[in-house]
């Protein structure tokens, strides 16, 4: 060996495999450990990014679903409604039916173009004096579960002046049309 050739004494040998050691350790190391181990970081970011991502696009798919089937409950209660369907005739029946027909103080349609669309957003809003509570409720629960998709914008309830058990209330019920 070269070190054999060299006078060099037992502990300075020593001393020199040591340092060669130490270095061949630290190339190992360096070379060898230390991509594994940066390998093995950057495929488990990897997967945790990308199963990150496959769980928002579980619950945007979910959120999709949702949508697709409220959309498809839409086209179908739009194809149930009778061709000459109309908000005010809707919401005056129901009012019949209910027994409010006789607290109605106005009714006032309106009609109105949804922004970027071609439809149409159909809109009375009616006004109720001196009608119970129970009624009243009979009512709203009838205009929530047509299967015409009619909803309740706003309502306002205030109690009436006279008896403890009467309310007034104006509500705006909606519908969209084509």
């Amino acid at each position: 060996m070269v070190l054999n050739n060299m006078k060099l004494n037992k502990r300075e040998k020593y001393s020199v495999y040591a340092a060669a050691v130490i270095i061949c350790i630290f190339v190992l190391i360096k070379f060898i450990v230390f991509p594994v181990i940066d390998k093995r970081e950057r495929v488990t970011r990897a997967i945790q990014v990308k199963t990150k991502i496959l769980e928002e696009m579980i619950v945007l798919k979910s959120k999709h679903d949702a949508i697709s089937y409220k959309a498809d409950l839409s086209k179908l209660r739009f194809a149930k409604r009778e061709k000459n369907f109309t908000l005010f005739s809707l919401i005056d029946s129901l009012a019949g039916k209910a027994a409010i027909k006789d607290h109605i103080v106005y009714m006032k349609p309106s009609t109105s173009v949804a922004k970027n669309s071609n439809y149409k957003i159909s809109s009375v809003e009616i006004k109720l004096q001196n009608v119970t509570l129970k009624d009243f409720i009979s009512y709203l629960y009838m205009v929530e579960t047509t299967d015409t998709n009619v909803f309740i914008n706003r309502l306002s309830i205030s109690k009436a002046g006279g008896q403890e058990d009467l309310i007034n209330a104006v509500l705006k019920v909606e519908t969209i049309g084509i």
